[in-house]
């Protein structure tokens, strides 16, 4: 039995097509049902369905085989000790930081409001600036306009919160999308399985 574990939202949204060429279908839907274990069509691979920030952590320590993350999860969650195969080129958006609209430019040392602190931290410090990072668990927009903080670091896809919200996107931190990643012990103990997944997943991404 192969368990993937994959969030609901968006990232499930877009990997349900990429599963179904690889045979996946799950036979209930989380949002009409309350399993966080769904059984598929095929007899030998099960989802998991948890928060997206847990995915790496159910991979890492075997309690799903695989898993479907974006890379801004697993670059905070620090995912050194998983395999990271394939980029599914799905769920895009971009890291970036933003400001207000009229927000002057900072020298010396700013405030920065993320949930994404390690990134953050890494990013500024790479840059020689000192931030002092606040970590928010959401409504990220409202830090500046409060004065919480300088700027923020966040996903944006369109951008259309940020600017509802009197705020502009500034730098670029990285391009993001969700990845596929591997336990390493499931790696070696169903290889012949998971390389076949992965056959299968890199053959429609080719054709995309």
């Amino acid at each position: 039995m192969l368990t993937i574990a994959v969030s609901k939202g968006r990232i499930y949204e877009d990997a349900l097509p990429l599963l179904a060429e690889a045979g996946i279908v799950p036979t209930d839907d989380p949002k009409t049902c309350r399993k966080l274990i769904l059984s598929t069509t095929r007899d030998d691979v099960q989802l998991v369905i948890i928060r997206a920030t847990d995915v790496p952590t159910f991979v890492e320590y075997g309690a799903a085989d695989l898993g479907i993350a974006g890379k801004d999860v697993l670059l905070e969650h620090g995912a050194d000790s998983l395999y990271e195969p394939l980029d599914l080129k799905i769920a895009c958006c971009r890291l970036m930081t933003a400001t207000r609209v009229d927000a002057p430019e900072h020298k010396g040392r700013i405030r920065v409001a993320t949930k994404y602190v390690n990134t953050a931290r890494k990013y500024f410090a790479e840059k020689g600036i000192q931030a002092e990072i606040i970590k928010l668990y959401g409504s990220m927009e409202l830090a500046p306009l409060v004065g919480l903080a300088d700027c923020i670091v966040d996903l944006v896809d369109t951008g259309s919160t940020l600017k509802a919200n009197g705020l502009v996107p500034r730098e670029l931190i990285m391009n993001i999308s969700s990845r596929l990643v591997v336990n390493k012990a499931a790696m070696k103990m169903k290889n012949q399985a998971i390389a076949l997944l992965l056959e299968q997943l890199e053959k429609t991404l080719s054709q995309r």
